[in-house]
């Protein structure tokens, strides 16, 4: 996820230029696969590989649970993540109600619009209350929590927490969207619960994480940085 690298420090005050090493946060594709079929390119982080590629077909719709999974092969040397799941899912009815439209997600943007997802928006019932003072502080706490973050200044991070506060998961990626299907996929792949649980971002609160965390039944979005209007918008219609 963070790799040391030599480069050019220019020093404005003395105007020296010298070379020297420094942390930078790394970037690769993983090509994910549902069964035999290849399914999308995710620009991303190289750790948490399989959490990310779990977390990612939950929250897009392809897959409804990790119980009709059967098998997740990871190969990082070929960057590929190939999911097998049970014969009586019917995959190609799921794929073309996703609202994916491009086979290429890079890490600075979603999955696609919300706008354009052909479904019906995930719908969430949830009586779940949560103290502002628990959600402000762990919220702020996430950038501390952030190692990766702190190292190279270009990390995203996102986590999960119980409604008193405890941490659940917590993930960092160069994408936002990467970070929370990380700690979706976390949390899922330990059988985890999400009703009683709120998702936190250091990212900007779209309606494409609103949409994600919608579909996985976390009814509690709370965001670092600002929240756009698509956000909003996904919010109010979930």
């Amino acid at each position: 996820m963070v790799i040391h690298v030599k480069i050019k420090k220019h020093n404005l005050s003395t105007g020296e230029t010298q070379d020297v090493f420094d942390y930078v946060a790394e970037e690769k594709p993983l090509q994910l696969f549902v069964n035999t079929t290849f399914w999308a390119t995710i620009l991303c982080s190289t750790n948490h590989l399989k959490e990310l590629t779990v977390g990612h077909l939950l929250s897009e719709g392809v897959l409804k649970s990790t119980q009709e999974i059967t098998d997740i092969i990871l190969n990082e040397s070929e960057g590929t993540c190939k999911v097998k799941l049970k014969p009586n899912i019917k995959v190609d009815d799921r794929v073309r109600l996703s609202r994916l439209h491009t086979r290429v997600i890079p890490s600075a943007c979603g999955s696609g619009s919300p706008y354009q997802y052909t479904g019906k928006n995930p719908e969430i019932n949830s009586k779940l209350t949560v103290k502002a003072q628990i959600i402000f502080d762990s919220v702020n706490q996430l950038n501390f929590k952030a190692e990766g973050f702190r190292q190279t200044g270009g990390l995203h991070v996102a986590a999960i927490y119980q409604a008193d506060g405890s941490l659940v998961a917590l993930a960092e990626d160069v994408g936002r969207h990467n970070a929370v299907d990380k700690v979706i996929g976390m949390v899922a792949l330990n059988n985890g619960n999400f009703d009683g649980c709120f998702l936190t971002l250091s990212g900007r609160m779209s309606g494409d994480v609103a949409f994600k965390a919608a579909k996985v039944g976390l009814p509690i979005v709370a965001s670092l940085s600002a929240a756009l209007s698509s956000g909003i918008v996904m919010a109010e219609t979930t």
